[in-house]
């Protein structure tokens, strides 16, 4: 028998909550969002609604509210399965158990789980029943939450793509007997390693479809691999993703499908206005809050590209070493969200570009060591990465390095105008997530650091530094020297 369904979807929506306007169309945003999946859950007979992952971080109204805003938002949403991103982490493991239980739809992860005795934190999959079919969604998230969530010692996760696979595999064969007409992984792990995953699937499994999320990917097709179309919907709510499927359930195939990138516009999606009136009551708070006026800067800061030197890095990098006493800050490209800021800085804008809450930790490097770490972020698939690429960071004022990349080698580095000595001693500051990972984002041993002196936490968070130290002076200029030169 052959049965039809729509399955729509999203991913990395990132508390991207507010339409705008776009060559004088409205465009994007919760309520027409929810008017589209509203709007087809009436026209077509069976319809499901799913997110792979990202809800959280992104805006102000989720940052306020650590969440719980973007929660009570998504229940009026109303999707049937959501799995796990890397954000969702990002405020700690504890407050997002507690949002689970505030959700009002099911939340799936496959591979998050307690080191201790192998316990799944989240179901890893759903079957949802929807005019006689049994549809299973199976959540795989990223390698990235485990570096999230490296403080939570409890807590482990399978990190390759061939893990994953088995995870999926044994998943898939454990529910056979189900009679499983559809099965759907929704994954947070990028548009290439979707295709990577796809490839290791043994078909026996019966994976029809992944819809993926992470790396914001814009496609205009899906892509194939071991017959299974891989889709993504890019960022934010600007388009959904729609599946037309005919589904023969007696093979447990599909039979036929059509998948559309929608975009959520006035011309074809309606308002939800009952939605709408909750996202303006969470922004008339958050308004009030975040337009204070914090400082003003003496132009326009910009980073255009996570592994280069940047003005905006030079900024925050500046402000913390002046907080610290330190000298060396540094802060990862990653940590700022934004590509300008200034002249006048809000409150709003420092959240929206620097949005994370970072504990400030000091240790000793000896030269060698700074020099060995530099090295290791100058390497080719760092620096000539895309834009979300590699782990690169940028460095406090004092600091000059020039690096030759043909030659692979630091022609220069200094401190102060003096050349870094191998033997030198030299006080480093980070933000605690990046110290605890250390080793796999700069290849320097914690023991060997430890060698150096004691590491000890400076300030319980590097955005009140910057904030309180803007919101002191009614102009700031930093110094717009190039500090980090890749020839």
């Amino acid at each position: 028998m052959k049965k039809t369904l729509t399955l729509l979807h999203s991913n990395d929506l990132h508390g991207d909550f507010l339409a705008e306007k776009v060559d004088e169309k409205l465009t994007g945003g919760v309520s027409m969002l929810s008017g589209y999946i509203s709007k087809v859950r009436k026209e077509e007979k069976n319809v499901l609604y799913a997110i792979s992952g990202d809800m959280f971080k992104g805006s102000l109204i989720d940052q306020e509210y650590r969440g719980i805003s973007t929660i009570e938002i998504m229940n009026l949403l109303a999707p049937d399965v959501v799995t796990l991103g890397n954000h969702e982490v990002d405020y700690g493991l504890a407050h997002l158990l507690f949002l689970e239980k505030c959700a009002k739809f099911p939340i799936i992860n496959a591979n998050m789980f307690l080191t201790s005795n192998g316990t799944r934190l989240f179901n890893s999959h759903k079957i949802i029943e929807i005019d006689g079919m049994k549809i299973m969604f199976i959540g795989i998230l990223t390698e990235d939450v485990l570096e999230y969530t490296r403080n939570e010692k409890l807590i482990s996760t399978l990190v390759g793509i061939k893990d994953a696979a088995e995870e999926v595999g044994r998943i898939c064969m454990a529910y056979q007997t189900v009679d499983i007409d559809l099965t759907v992984l929704l994954t947070h792990i990028g548009w290439e390693n979707d295709q990577k995953l796809a490839a290791q699937l043994d078909p026996d499994w019966g994976v029809d479809l992944i819809i993926g999320g992470h790396s914001h990917t814009l496609i205009d097709k899906p892509a194939e691999v071991n017959g299974i179309p891989i889709v993504q919907a890019a960022v934010g709510t600007d388009q959904i993703g729609r599946f037309d499927l005919v589904i023969n359930t007696d093979t447990n195939s599909i039979d036929s499908y059509k998948w559309q990138l929608i975009p959520i516009n006035a011309d074809n999606c309606p308002r939800d206005l009952e939605l709408e009136k909750v996202v303006n009551d969470y922004k008339s708070t958050t308004d009030a809050v975040y337009e204070q006026v914090l400082t003003r800067l003496d132009g326009v800061y910009t980073q255009l590209r996570r592994n280069r030197d940047s003005q905006l890095g030079h900024l925050f990098t500046d402000i913390v070493k002046e907080g610290t006493g330190v000298d060396i800050v540094f802060i990862s490209s990653g940590a700022i969200r934004g590509q300008q800021l200034g002249e006048v800085v809000t409150k709003g804008d420092l959240r929206k570009v620097f949005p994370y809450d970072n504990k400030v930790v000091e240790f000793k490097l000896t030269g060698k060591q700074l020099r060995d770490a530099l090295m290791w972020m100058f390497r080719d698939e760092s620096i000539d990465a895309p834009d979300d690429g590699g782990e690169f960071y940028q460095l406090s004022k004092g600091v000059k390095v020039v690096y030759n990349q043909q030659e692979h080698r630091i022609e220069t580095l200094e401190l102060n105008g003096r050349a870094v000595q191998d033997d030198d001693v030299i006080k480093v500051a980070m933000g605690d997530f990046h110290y605890n990972n250390i080793e796999s984002f700069l290849k320097l041993s914690k023991d060997d650091i430890k060698k150096n002196g004691t590491v000890k936490t400076l300030s319980s968070s590097d955005y009140i530094i910057v904030e309180e130290r803007m919101s002191g002076v009614p102009l700031i200029r930093v110094n717009k020297e190039e500090r980090i030169t890749i020839k």
